[in-house]
């Protein structure tokens, strides 16, 4: 019975225990949610947020284990959107007591998972991952209080795994990208001196400075130790399990933090292998094609140094020398080896300021089945007035490198290279114009060349490019060539070729080019035909990003051009790319059966997610259903395009964005413009259909027009039309109001029509309206023709009308104002003021003479002022003074759409 008695305690004691322990993460889950955001909140000027947070007891046992779930932090203000951090999962392992006692919570493991982190510097030198909100209420003589924080650091170990890093300092233009990240570190975090144990590998490392890439898809491996003193901020480790590629490093040294943006470092690094082989593995082409199986011969080193304090302001010293000597290289199955290669590189800079930076480069030889490749470069005072002096010279068979060096699987490449090139200088000489004092001579030409890869399967040609250097420029007098079907001609010249190839500066020149034919849905992988897997993953990663290292002009012709569902002909124009923006001047074209005019700008300068345009249109002619069934916009602008024929000429504004297809986004496109039908016919409209079915007058169903104008305006998705008129055979109208991009309508139409065009149907509906106002009092007798005003709502696959004729003096003609004159209100104050006071007077005028004819005949009567009609004499009124308006302001505009 003890037995039994025990074990029943043990089993409910388990048990108690087991649900306590799946019980206490969600009785803590909201105090630990409530405490992390409140931590997050208190100390990032950022937008933190996460989907879930997930607490177990028994992941990390003893510990409590939270994490959070896809946690993002975005930018605020200037970077504003912009993705930060984004962590698949973030695991804490936490003290249980600490979190049941309300106390500091002390973290003693952190894991991240998938983590893409975006840093960047912008071209002003700002930081995105400047987040951390500053204390306030620090001083120098009272310092932060570092122990506010709800949460203490007790680490013992954490782990980055399967991580994502890409740095971008547009200002100094310097780009970093690292791939499939994993680092894992192991000490004793609480200590003021420890050793941290560290182990790091990544898939793919990239560098580049300027336009010049050092590493391209390198895979890395760095296993440390670092002893770490926290006493000083001082980061000791020395190693020699430093890999890249096959390059083996071993370095030591020391980093120390001075302060938030400051180090002292003293790190000298070395490769203790002398095989050449070891530095032909940073080259990323031949490292992928069976490295391993390559024989080689030669010697080198690679050494250097960085040495002094790093700051906003400084830079330490350093050196790097590399040496190749007689080396070779050959693949097993290919016929001939690249020898006879001779390389030595000096990077120096004794005192860290940047203009007392020397890089030289005596010698850089390679020979190919007897063709020689010689190069030599020196560059000194970079900053104060940079000194060059670099010369090239090879023939090359390039039908022939395949036989040294391997291509992926669909590359082919043929042509002949000649280059013979040599400069030497100062480059003020060629900034204050001194061209004598600057020798630079020489081409560079390319034959024949044709280019084929999985990238480009369909080939890129150049039957000729030649490029001739001078002290004044670069000049391309001849460049032919064939892509994607397309065959071109170009020349023009680069005039700070230099200035852009050493200092970063933006490429300045003029292309000039002809093209027979062009398909651009083939060009940007998009358009009715379907793309290739690899196309539309490169469509679909964004727009267009305009570079902010070009001020370039492009003078453009096209004999033809395909465009998703529009051919256009005799294209010609400029684009000019300046300040990361393309502006687009003069760009004319026959498409649509008609004319078209282009001029505006795309820019990515402030959002290259949502490019910004500003563009004019000037168009003639152009097929009304042709242009409909080709733009989605114009059937967002115009959509009873859908039920229109003829031909149309506009001119219209538009600005606003684009999104990452490049299609407009409508709710923020904004603009005004004309619009002038010179003849056509308008069938199955359903808001006419339904009108003429109410009045029982089919010739409202199918209506002929001609020399149809009006002025428009849109802004918030809502287009805007200004009242214009439509005349008929034996039927007047005049039409004004809005419609929305959702196709939403709120139209009020002026409508002139004789009784003996309406059915029973129609005049039922008059007489019903006439016994209406008879029951208010107001006898009324209709004569021969009726004037109504129509109230269209809905949408033009439903449209709601509602018929009123006491609406006509009154409200009818106040909506019909309101609406002029919020369209006007964006497009010029001065027909604003003159359609607005027009209209009050038709409204005075109207109202007047209901009043005083209140009890006379409404339609057809007699009166002792004449005519006997005075609400048909104010729908006349009304029609001529806006007819008037109207006329006048357009007779102001030089209207030149008028064919």
């Amino acid at each position: 019975m003890n037995v039994k008695k025990i074990l029943k305690g043990i089993g409910i004691t388990l048990v108690v225990l087991i649900a306590l322990l799946i019980a206490i993460p969600y009785l803590f889950k909201g105090q630990i949610i409530a405490k992390i955001k409140t931590e997050l909140n208190k100390n990032l000027n950022a937008k933190v947020d996460f989907e879930d947070v997930d607490i177990s007891l028994f992941r990390r046992f003893p510990r409590l284990a939270v994490a959070l779930e896809e946690l993002q932090v975005t930018g605020v203000d200037h970077f504003n959107g912009d993705t930060l951090v984004a962590v698949k999962r973030l695991d804490l392992a936490m003290d249980l007591m600490s979190v049941i006692k309300g106390e500091k919570i002390d973290i003693y493991n952190i894991a991240v998972q998938q983590p893409r982190i975006y840093a960047i510097v912008d071209e002003e030198g700002r930081a995105n991952w400047d987040i951390t909100k500053p204390d306030t209420a620090a001083t120098e003589e009272t310092p932060a209080d570092t122990s506010a924080s709800d949460f203490s650091f007790s680490l013992r170990q954490y782990s980055i795994e399967n991580a994502t890093l890409k740095y971008s300092d547009r200002q100094g233009h310097l780009h970093l990208s690292i791939e499939q990240l994993d680092h894992k570190g192991k000490g004793d975090f609480s200590q003021d001196q420890f050793v941290l144990q560290t182990s790091t590998t990544a898939g793919s490392l990239s560098f580049a400075s300027g336009f010049v890439p050092y590493l391209l898809n390198t895979k890395a491996e760095i296993i440390s130790d670092i002893n770490i003193d926290n006493k000083t901020s001082t980061y000791s480790f020395k190693t020699d399990k430093i890999a890249i590629n096959n390059l083996k490093l071993s370095t030591e040294g020391f980093v120390q933090l001075l302060n938030d943006s400051s180090y002292k470092m003293d790190i000298k690094f070395d490769a203790p292998s002398t095989d050449f082989k070891d530095i032909l593995s940073l080259v990323p082409t031949i490292f992928t094609q069976d490295f391993a199986k390559i024989k080689t011969s030669g010697s080198a080193v690679l050494n250097g140094f960085v040495k002094g304090t790093y700051s906003p302001l400084q830079m330490p010293a350093y050196a790097v020398h590399l040496g190749v000597k007689n080396g070779f290289f050959q693949y097993p199955d290919l016929p001939k080896p690249v020898k006879n290669i001779q390389l030595a590189v000096n990077v120096t800079n004794p005192d860290g300021v940047p203009d007392h930076t020397l890089v030289d480069v005596p010698q850089a030889h390679l020979e190919m089945d007897e063709s020689p490749v010689d190069f030599r470069l020196m560059i000194k005072t970079p900053v104060s007035d940079l000194y060059l002096d670099a010369a090239a010279k090879g023939k090359l068979d390039l039908s022939k490198v395949s036989q040294f060096v391997k291509f992926e699987k669909g590359t082919s490449l043929t042509g002949l290279l000649d280059a013979d090139l040599k400069a030497r200088g100062y480059m003020s000489a060629i900034e204050k114009q001194q061209y004598e004092s600057f020798d630079a001579s020489g081409k560079l030409s390319i034959t024949d060349l044709l280019y084929r890869s999985g990238d480009y399967p369909d080939g890129v040609k150049v039957s000729t490019l030649l490029m001739q250097f001078n002290p004044k420029n670069v000049s391309v007098p001849q460049f032919n060539g064939q892509y994607l079907g397309t065959n071109f001609t170009a020349n023009g010249e680069l005039n700070n070729f230099l200035a852009y190839t050493f200092r970063n500066e933006a490429l300045q020149g003029k292309l000039n080019v002809n093209a027979d034919q062009i398909n651009l849905d083939k060009w940007m992988a998009t358009g009715s035909e379907p793309a290739s897997p690899a196309a539309a993953d490169t469509a679909a990663s964004g727009p267009f990003i305009v570079p902010n290292n070009l001020d370039f002009t492009i003078n453009a012709q096209a004999d033809k051009v395909h465009y998703d569902k529009v051919d256009l002909s005799q294209l010609s124009g400029s684009l000019l790319l300046r300040d990361e923006t393309v502006t687009l001047k003069n760009i004319k074209g026959n498409a649509l059966q008609g004319s078209m005019q282009i001029d505006g700008t795309y820019s990515t300068k402030e959002d290259k997610e949502h490019p910004a345009i500003s563009l004019t249109y000037d168009v003639k002619e152009l097929d009304v259903q042709q242009t409909f069934n080709a733009f989605n916009t114009v059937q967002k602008l115009m959509p009873i395009g859908k039920f229109l024929s003829g031909k149309l000429s506009s001119k219209m504004s538009v600005t606003g964005k684009l999104g990452e297809d490049m299609s407009p986004v409508l709710n923020t496109l904004s603009g005004e413009g004309n619009l002038l039908l010179i003849q056509g016919f308008l069938q199955k409209f359903q808001p006419l259909d339904q009108l003429a079915n109410q009045l029982n007058v089919n010739a409202l169903k199918d209506i002929s027009v001609k020399d149809i104008k009006n002025y428009f305006a849109f802004t918030n998705g809502r287009l805007s039309v200004n009242p214009f008129r439509v005349k008929l055979n034996n039927m007047n109208m005049l039409i004004g109001g809005s419609h929305g991009f959702d196709q939403s309508l709120d139209y009020t139409i002026q409508l002139a029509l004789p009784r003996s065009l309406m059915g029973n149907q129609g005049n039922t509906l008059v007489n019903n309206l006439v016994k209406q106002a008879n029951d208010k009092g107001i006898p009324v007798n209709v004569g021969d023709s009726v004037y109504l005003n129509v109230l269209m709502g809905g949408n033009i696959a439903k449209p709601s009308l509602k018929t009123d004729l006491k609406e006509m003096a009154g409200d009818a003609l106040n909506n019909l104002k309101n609406q002029a004159t919020a369209l006007v209100q964006n497009k010029i104050d001065s027909a604003k003021n003159t359609i607005k006071d027009s209209l009050q007077s038709v409204k005075n005028e109207a109202v007047s003479a209901v009043k005083d004819e209140l009890k006379k005949q409404l339609l057809g009567g007699k009166d002792s002022t004449g005519s006997g009609k005075p609400l048909q004499d104010a729908g006349k009124a009304a029609e001529k003074t806006l007819n008037n308006t109207l006329k006048g302001l357009l007779n102001r505009k030089k209207d030149t759409t008028k064919q």
